[in-house]
């Protein structure tokens, strides 16, 4: 028997006449008898090479055998191959897996961990605008430091004669408004803290949108009063009065903007906590209520001595409008809270 032949022969006995006689029985060759043929320093070509010499790919022959692995009870599987099945029969619930296709992108696996909360320090677009608070605050103090000493000074007398003592510039009556604008934006966000503390810190929008409609808010309060004071003094008072009256006005909201802007920074960069900052804002919307009592006293009613009328003055003006905008942010933030 030769070694690289692909049958070998074995002696069969037949007969009762005890003759031997030799059948062909074919002898299949594995890669291992072939390998072993071969030196052992052959290299991996020379053995690929005579594995395709001696070995060749036969025919793939399918079982015709019935299919038992199904559940009692249950008709037997199809086989995937049957063109004539559906395409929810023949595509499992993992076929498009990736785990079981190596050339798709895997991705990620796994269960997602919690997010990170909100914090307004981690926000870049509410840090930026507190920057700018800051800024417009250090270009205020700068520009119209002369015209804020001057105010401070002459707030507690009343201004004689025909004009008005206090004129402002284009520039320093700007820099007014753009403080009164950060009042409102320093309210915003306050009370968007609050919510978050007190209501829920799940919302049907984003974070911006809801510190955006809060300053939209407080601005619309603001402006209301303004025209509200206007039109009221109008009809009781003269024109002097009334011009007094209004440049008072906005220089109290330019300072309620001021006194708040170190709460917000502590409050969102140093966790300082709900409780105290309720009672902060408390006693800075006391401080300007009695500041607007004692300038209106001073330009409406101190001549008169009608200390009663300018309390219920102020309780219409003033306490009114105070509930019912709190009124209006409970109903905004009811609106915007998500609702389990």
């Amino acid at each position: 028997m030769r070694q690289d032949s692909l049958t070998t022969t074995h002696p069969v006995a037949t007969g009762d006449s005890g003759q031997v006689t030799t059948s062909a029985k074919p002898h299949v060759l594995t890669p291992k008898e072939v390998l072993s043929w071969l030196p052992k320093d052959a290299t991996p070509a020379q053995q690929d090479s005579a594995i395709q010499r001696h070995i060749k790919a036969s025919e793939i022959h399918w079982s015709t055998q019935p299919d038992t692995l199904h559940m009692p009870g249950h008709s037997k599987g199809k086989s995937i191959r049957d063109v004539s099945l559906p395409q929810y029969y023949r595509e499992s619930f993992f076929s498009k897996d990736s785990l079981f296709h190596p050339e798709l992108t895997g991705g990620r696996h796994g269960v997602a961990g919690d997010p990170v909360p909100y914090t307004i320090a981690g926000d870049n677009l509410i840090t930026s605008l507190l920057l700018a608070c800051f800024i417009l605050a250090m270009v205020a103090l700068a520009k119209s430091q002369d015209f804020i000493t001057r105010q401070a000074k002459n707030f507690f007398h009343v201004q004689r004669g025909t004009t008005t003592e206090i004129t402002e510039t284009a520039g320093e009556l700007w820099v007014q408004f753009g403080l009164v604008a950060q009042t409102c934006l320093l309210f915003a966000i306050i009370y968007f803290f609050y919510l978050r503390s007190y209501v829920t810190d799940t919302f049907t929008i984003e974070q911006y949108q809801i510190v955006g409609i809060f300053t939209a808010v407080f601005a619309g309060y603001f402006l209301i009063k303004a025209l509200i004071y206007s039109a009221v003094s109008w009809v009781f008072f003269d024109t002097k009065r009334n011009e007094q009256w209004m440049k008072s006005y906005l220089f109290i909201l330019a300072l309620e903007g001021v006194l708040l802007f170190p709460l917000v920074m502590l409050l969102s960069y140093f966790h300082l906590s709900m409780h105290n900052t309720v009672i902060y804002v408390g006693i800075v919307i006391i401080f300007t209520k009695i500041l607007t009592f004692y300038k209106s006293f001073l330009i409406f009613f101190k001549q008169k001595r009608l200390f009663l009328q300018n309390i219920l003055y102020l309780c219409a003006l003033e306490i009114v409008p105070l509930l019912l905008l709190w009124g209006v942010l409970v109903l905004i933030g009811n609106m915007l809270k998500v609702n389990f």
